[in-house]
């Protein structure tokens, strides 16, 4: 149940990065739903991946090239998917930091909804 509501909000996270920024588009909440799950599974199996490759140049900017390998993942998914597109990379870059943001939110927020009474 948890997951289902996380894949559901980060959608409307989606929509809402295509809301305030213009450089985002997304056709439909369908499209958003795809997205989304487009870019969970890409953060999961190919984000360590290039996390590790790029471990020097991550450590040499202090961290600072991870928002390009999101910016990556988020250009990667809006180029597969035909309902998700982003205008460019720095487009990429400014989406992915705002999505990023909801994320934590919702994430913040599930806690507090799920938490267990234990």
């Amino acid at each position: 149940m948890k997951l289902i509501v996380r894949w559901l909000l980060l959608a409307a996270a989606l929509l809402l990065v295509a809301h305030l920024y213009a450089g985002v588009e997304v056709r439909s909440f369908g499209s958003a739903m795809i997205a989304a799950l487009v870019l969970g599974l890409l953060n999961t199996l190919l984000r360590p991946v290039l996390v590790l490759l790029t471990l020097p140049v991550t450590l040499l900017t202090l961290g600072l090239f991870l928002f390009v390998i999101n910016a990556a993942m988020f250009y990667v998914a809006a180029q597969v998917l035909d309902g998700f597109k982003v205008s460019g990379f720095a487009a990429a870059l400014i989406g992915s930091l705002i999505y990023s943001l909801c994320g934590m939110v919702i994430d913040v927020a599930m806690e507090r909804l799920f938490q267990s009474k234990w």
